[in-house]
């Protein structure tokens, strides 16, 4: 068996931690996250939304169900690095292709296990999200401490362009499954698609496939715009409907979308999740702030205010809207996180326009919070074409 080398995560405090390495031979620098998902690697893996993160999860084995070609949330993995307690030795699943190590070699992105995740994880969520390196190659403790200092780290950094797509297209359906996942030999029926189809217009920022999935299931015949397209251009489609995606990065920085979106809700009923939720807050006139270390993970309690509801839910973010801004811009607030009180939905007191700060689609996660994209069909039906 082939012996594997040493490798070290160094966050910009000072504290090395050395393990074994996997993945690819590289060295990286980014935004030491943790993610407190029991599975759903492969989704996280991929989800542009960690782009320029170093993700540690606090599940103790990770890799024993391996890697599909199927539950890739883009085309290929988004995070810098990847840190977990114990690799499994072992790929045990009838989906399984690759395995965990053979698909980070494969993207060129460095892992390394045998760490004590629940003492990093203790120390971010002490002093909050913080700069670091994680390198499979020959560097020493204090290269690799200076390289995570020296990172710049995520506030006012637009990473939205990174990971956008950099033309419009149309979601085919014929290429994509869209039905939702079934074990197999059950009957479970989740019923049928809705005969007549609306002419959604979605604006990636970072979007999970999982989306437009949900989407098209639900009704939308959807057309993905690139995050710096204009509203000009969108509007020529002569949309029903806006949707904005989730994406990386700080959304205070990306003011193109700011000013897009301002223009394109006035007109058009709107949707947006997680970074599209924040966008919406700043086109509407509102702030955001940085959260201590963020919400992800995918067991997120969230209160629905006007019903008392509360949803088990799947979250990857590190920035929150300003509640007392987003009243006085004219939002109100329609959900919030039981753990911490912030904001994780809200609504236009005027206009058509709503959002909720988690993730609908799960990908991985619950599906408490599914019926939000049947939501948004008849939200938009009942304003275009509302039944007598």
């Amino acid at each position: 068996m082939e012996k594997k080398g040493t490798g070290v995560i160094a966050l910009e405090d000072g504290s090395v931690f050395r393990g074994e390495a996997f993945g690819s031979a590289a060295t990286a620098v980014g935004e030491a996250v943790f993610n407190t998902s029991m599975t759903g690697y492969q989704e996280l893996l991929t989800d542009p939304s960690y782009f320029g993160q170093i993700v540690h999860m606090t599940a103790v084995e990770v890799g024993n169900y391996g890697i599909n070609s199927f539950d890739n949330e883009s085309d290929g993995v988004k995070v810098a690095g990847f840190v977990v307690r114990d690799l499994s030795p072992i790929t045990s699943s009838w989906r399984a292709e690759i395995s965990l190590d053979e698909y980070l070699k494969k993207n060129g992105v460095p892992g390394v296990s045998g760490i004590d995740t629940r003492a990093i994880t203790k120390k971010l969520r002490s002093a909050g999200s913080m700069k670091a390196c994680i390198s499979t190659e020959d560097i020493s403790d204090d290269e690799a401490v200076a390289r995570a200092k020296a990172w710049g780290g995520l506030v006012g950094v637009d990473y939205v362009k990174e990971v956008s797509v950099k033309k419009p297209f149309h979601f085919d359906t014929e290429k994509f499954d869209i039905n939702p996942f079934t074990v197999v030999g059950t009957n479970l029926d989740r019923g049928k698609r809705p005969g007549k189809l609306f002419k959604c217009a979605a604006i990636d920022y970072g979007a999970k496939l999982s989306i437009f999935k949900k989407l098209a299931y639900h009704g939308f015949d959807v057309t993905v715009f690139p995050a710096d397209a204009p509203a000009e251009q969108i509007e020529e489609m002569s949309p029903d409907c806006l949707f904005l995606s989730n994406g990386p990065g700080d959304p205070a920085a990306v003011t193109y979308a700011h000013k897009c979106i301002a223009k394109l809700m006035q007109k058009y009923p709107t949707f947006g999740i997680c970074l599209g939720h924040q966008l919406i807050a700043h086109a509407m006139g509102a702030k955001t702030y940085k959260l201590k270390f963020g919400h992800r993970g995918g067991n997120q309690p969230v209160k629905e205010l006007d019903t008392g509801k509360v949803y088990i839910t799947s979250q990857n973010h590190g920035f929150a809207v300003d509640a007392d801004s987003l009243e006085n811009a004219g939002g109100i607030v329609t959900h919030i996180n039981l753990n911490d009180n912030t904001v994780e939905g809200l609504r236009h007191k005027d206009l058509p326009v709503f959002s909720v700060q988690y993730h609908p689609e799960a990908a991985p996660g619950p599906n408490d919070a599914d019926g939000l994209f049947g939501y948004f069909y008849y939200y938009v039906r009942d304003i275009l074409a509302p039944e007598k």
